[in-house]
């Protein structure tokens, strides 16, 4: 028998390019089926009941066949049974910006929560930008101080969906400045991987763990498996930290990485045809 292929994930650092070229956005679509596209639009990070429009907006302008708002205020809405019959056709889902808190506190333990994460494993392609990328995390950053001396002080963590394992998520990274913070994060257990996106930028995730760059920006890993040496435990609040031997990636459009294997591969260069 035949596994299901699961559903890529499309993790966005927030402000994606919504009129130009769109190139984030396009990408996710084509991932849904283009033109075939049955897209579910979260906006559960927001208060705003109007938060889901402009996407829904503009994936209807790109032709997708069909896009839903499902805005889902409270743990109550998101427990109604109704929801298995709303994911089963669809292929994508999109998590806006807003607070990353409002959404693992909603769907978290919920039949919605379950729903979803059954779509994903049936092929179901889910993004998210700025907070409903940050929430994809299996421990995500909800809080923390932009352009500080990396201290274990200066972030707050929590648990996220776990749509993806063993990474910690932070967006609007070089805008924000906030290296110092996904620092700490890593330094709390170097097992697990950080990931700073820029704005206007993704990385998208196939089930075999290559994360593609897309975007106009760079996408930051931090990869701190074999640190040496670590002062996380013995250091007294506002002392800053101190990691040796620490990777880290600086990667732009078309650079991918291998969950796996943490590795990096580069873009294949085209050789210009010689007369």
């Amino acid at each position: 028998m035949t596994r299901q292929k699961q559903g890529s994930l499309v993790v966005i650092g927030g402000a994606e390019d919504k009129e130009g070229d769109c190139k984030i956005l396009h990408r996710f679509l084509r991932l849904c089926g283009g033109r075939e596209a049955r897209i579910l639009i979260l906006s559960t990070a927001s208060t705003d009941p109007s938060a889901g429009e402009e996407y829904a907006a503009i994936f209807t302008d790109f032709g997708a066949h069909e896009v839903r708002i499902l805005a889902v205020p409270s743990r109550k809405e998101a427990n109604h049974g109704e929801f298995k019959q709303v994911f089963a056709d669809c292929s994508g889902i999109f998590f806006t910006g807003g607070d990353q808190l409002r959404i693992t506190g909603i769907l978290g333990g919920s039949r919605l929560g379950d729903v979803l994460r059954h779509a994903r494993d049936r092929g179901a392609v889910v993004a998210g930008t700025s907070a409903g990328a940050s929430v994809m995390s299996e421990t995500m950053l909800v809080g923390g101080v932009d352009d500080a001396t990396p201290k274990k002080e200066i972030i707050r963590m929590a648990p996220g969906l776990g749509l993806l394992r063993q990474v910690v998520i932070d967006q609007h990274f070089a805008q924000r400045g906030r290296i110092g913070r996904l620092l700490a994060a890593v330094a709390y257990n170097p097992e697990m991987l950080g990931a700073g996106i820029d704005e206007d930028t993704a990385l998208v995730i196939d089930e075999d763990g290559v994360c593609e760059v897309v975007g106009s920006g760079t996408v930051t890993i931090i990869d701190g498996r074999k640190v040496t040496h670590s002062n996380i435990s013995e250091s007294k609040p506002g002392q800053p930290l101190a990691l040796t031997n620490i990777c880290l990636h600086i990667l732009a459009e078309q650079y991918c990485f291998h969950l796996d294997k943490r590795n990096v591969s580069l873009p294949e260069v085209k050789e210009e045809n010689s007369r």
